[in-house]
């Protein structure tokens, strides 16, 4: 274990995760997104990530009614993808956690366009676990096509038999729960990062599954994204980062979201949601 930084409400780790997390309690979420594929190189003393050596030791932090959201994509290995996010999210069922929710990233431009298949536009947010989440806080802001209008129709019953839709007679709404794809701006500042998770990824999950003064953990911080949100949104936050550069760069953000937050938080611009009921 390197350094440990305190800044405000947030306990900073410099060195492996595999070392640290065992020395810790359970948090109320972890939020992350890991070195994926090598899709990107994280500096002179990055090695391939080795991810099977991770699942134990993050599910572990993952508190009873706690979720971990793990942003993840594939890469591309002779001419077909590797398929590993599938293989990470069955070892962390595996390790006892549930598959809550998978959602996915949609981007708003592409980075490595390829000749031979479509586009690459999403990565995936899976969402797991421990027992059923304590906390659901779920973000209305998705326009509804029929606002005003009388709920109607009928639900099919597994004997194939129809029902009346529990919400009968009752008025739309003007604004209805997202569904679990978010098209998030992917075009931010890299912090000194070549891979930085999206500001409004972090903030809108912390806002969904967690409550004010909770504890976060973002186990692979890089430039310190997930910090800079909890920081903005009254959690607590530990951060554990192996490269000292971008610890630096992480402690930088995290410590001038303390100190000016107007000015370096601001708020997340809401995410494109087609207006369907």
């Amino acid at each position: 274990m390197g350094r440990i930084e305190r800044i405000g409400d947030a306990t900073l780790y410099l060195g492996d995760c595999l070392d640290i997390l065992p020395t810790l309690d359970p948090v109320d979420a972890v939020v992350t997104s890991p070195p994926y594929d090598d899709l990107r190189q994280y500096g002179d003393g990055h090695h391939p990530f080795e991810w099977r050596r991770y699942i134990e030791p993050i599910s572990a932090t993952v508190g009873v009614g706690a979720v971990l959201v793990w942003n993840v994509a594939d890469g591309v290995c002779g001419g077909s993808e590797t398929g590993t996010s599938f293989r990470q999210a069955l070892a962390f069922m595996d390790a006892g956690l549930r598959l809550h929710d998978t959602m996915l990233y949609l981007k708003t431009n592409v980075n490595f366009p390829d000749a031979v298949r479509y586009e690459n536009g999403f990565e995936y947010m899976f969402v797991f676990s421990n027992g059923a989440p304590s906390t659901f806080n779920p973000i209305k802001d998705r326009p509804n096509k029929y606002a005003g209008l009388a709920m109607h129709g009928t639900d099919r019953q597994r004997d194939g038999s129809l029902k009346p839709i529990s919400g009968l007679g009752k008025l739309v709404n003007r604004h209805g729960k997202r569904f679990n794809w978010w098209f998030l701006t992917n075009n931010q500042p890299d912090h000194g990062h070549p891979a930085p998770m999206p500001y409004q990824m972090a903030f809108d999950h912390i806002t969904s599954w967690t409550n004010e003064a909770e504890t976060i953990l973002d186990p692979f911080m890089g430039s310190g994204t997930t910090g800079v949100a909890c920081a903005k949104l009254g959690r607590k936050f530990i951060g554990i980062e192996l490269d000292p550069g971008y610890f630096d760069i992480a402690c930088e953000r995290i410590q001038k979201a303390y100190d000016q937050p107007d000015l370096f938080i601001a708020p997340p611009a809401k995410p494109k949601q087609e207006a369907m009921l």
